[in-house]
């Protein structure tokens, strides 16, 4: 069966000489397992472009119905294009570099196999605003990953309560002076972030993260952290 949906790309592994396996996290389905044959190849008509991180795509899918991915099958697609052409954030190092560490946080929080229209509208709309904003966007992995635990389940009302969870699991805590910084961070939207240091920031991200291992137990190692506090100054 022929079905349409949005999409957003998680990740991808070669297959064979020519093909792809990728995952991606669609408006109708959730998250899904597709097969390209050929992009790889010089001739192919869908360019391994259209399969990079977070890439917005508009797709024509074979599957069976609305629940097909209780099955995890490994889907097949009939057509594809770009739904929304990036046009900063694969070349702007401070973004690609977000940008490949949201994928990789992405790629271990996203389980569910059926849709969430207002997850991907948050995921959708997060990701256009990272490729069209010019400045200020330092502290946006700090603040997507705070909503997106809202989406996942898990959204703390304020700082002081990671920190109590943090201290109930005898991990390390947030200090007054950052505990006031994520409150703000967890009250304003992207356009009018705080002004916070590096050095802050990358020890609000560690909390951020700690928190998250509590909620995702598939969250494990985040192999771009240690790029994205280098690139982030």
């Amino acid at each position: 069966m022929l079905n349409k949906t949005r999409g957003i790309v998680i990740n991808y592994i070669r297959y064979r000489e020519t093909s792809v396996i990728v995952n991606i996290y669609t408006e109708e389905f959730g998250i899904q397992t597709y097969i390209e044959n050929g992009v790889r190849s010089a001739k192919s008509k869908n360019k391994i472009a259209l399969f990079q991180p977070l890439t917005l795509l508009d797709l024509v899918i074979y599957q069976k119905g609305k629940n097909a991915g209780a099955n995890k099958q490994i889907h097949r697609i009939a057509e594809i294009k770009c739904n929304a052409p990036f046009h900063t954030l694969p070349y702007d190092i401070y973004k690609s570099s977000i940008a490949l560490f949201i994928t990789e946080i992405l790629g271990k929080s996203l389980k569910e196999e059926t849709g969430n229209h207002f997850l991907f509208e948050f995921l959708h709309n997060s990701i256009i605003w990272l490729d069209e904003v010019e400045e200020h966007f330092e502290n946006f992995h700090l603040q997507f990953l705070l909503q997106l635990g809202t989406y996942l389940g898990f959204s703390p009302e304020n700082a002081h309560e990671i920190s109590n969870e943090l201290r109930i699991h005898n991990l390390p805590v947030l200090s007054l002076a950052l505990e006031n910084q994520l409150d703000v961070l967890l009250n304003t939207p992207y356009h009018q972030s705080p002004k916070i240091d590096r050095h802050s920031r990358n020890q609000l991200l560690e909390s951020i993260i700690l928190f998250y291992r509590l909620h995702v137990d598939t969250l494990g190692e985040i192999k771009s952290l240690t790029v994205l506090k280098e690139v982030m100054r």
